[in-house]
């Protein structure tokens, strides 16, 4: 059994999770070069405009058409400023489960951004989608990913010695590889009860298909 996710538009009081689209360029490829993004992602460093529009206009419309994932851009609803990015990738359509993850631009975070994007598209996948299990996986000593996870409402399922590759910057500004482990993580459809309490103190989200 495969499937394909939809172009959807999901929002929230403060944020619109949307498709990428080549005007997101520019922020996309000053996010990706980060620190943080290259200390806990495989992104390569440095990130150019090129591999920012070859994502855009390559990558994810094939992942999603593939069935495998989906990428969504987060931006602010007020402002439209592109704030992060959530995606979905390894999609069993059988199972119907997903792994997910998401980042966060430097210039956005402490607002709750990851969390709130986070959560509405679980909520997304659970009723609109009908999956019944949401993985997440966090490096062992990235403690805001794993608090994220926390507060969205998953259960640690336990550990992945030695999995996880993350990256250190040298004093030379090059980067080396540091092994580690993955801590994994479930979210299943009964686990969003007291999530659901803490996005309807924010307005609740809606979806939109088809999005253009």
């Amino acid at each position: 059994m495969t499937g394909t996710f939809p172009n959807v538009s999901i929002s929230t009081e403060r944020l619109v999770l949307r498709p990428l689209d080549e005007d997101d360029v520019s922020a996309l490829t000053e996010m990706m070069n980060d620190e943080q993004v290259g200390a806990w992602t495989d992104v390569p460093q440095p990130f150019t405009r090129d591999r920012a529009r070859l994502w855009i206009t390559e990558y994810a419309p094939v992942e999603r058409a593939g069935g495998r994932g989906l990428d969504l851009v987060v931006t602010e609803f007020l402002t439209q400023r592109l704030v992060g990015i959530v995606q979905l990738a390894r999609t069993d359509w059988h199972v119907r489960s997903t792994e997910l993850s998401y980042i966060v631009a430097p210039w956005a975070r402490g607002e709750g951004y990851a969390s709130e994007a986070a959560l509405a598209t679980a909520q997304w996948l659970f009723r609109d989608q009908k999956f019944e299990r949401i993985e997440l996986r966090t490096a062992a000593d990235n403690t805001a990913s794993q608090q994220v996870a926390q507060k969205i409402g998953c259960i640690s399922e336990g550990v992945l010695r030695n999995a996880c590759i993350a990256h250190h910057r040298t004093q030379d500004g090059t980067w080396t590889d540091v092994r580690t482990d993955y801590i994994v993580w479930s979210l299943l459809p009964e686990d969003l009860e007291d999530a659901d309490e803490q996005l309807a103190d924010t307005g609740g989200f809606a979806s939109y298909a088809a999005w253009n």
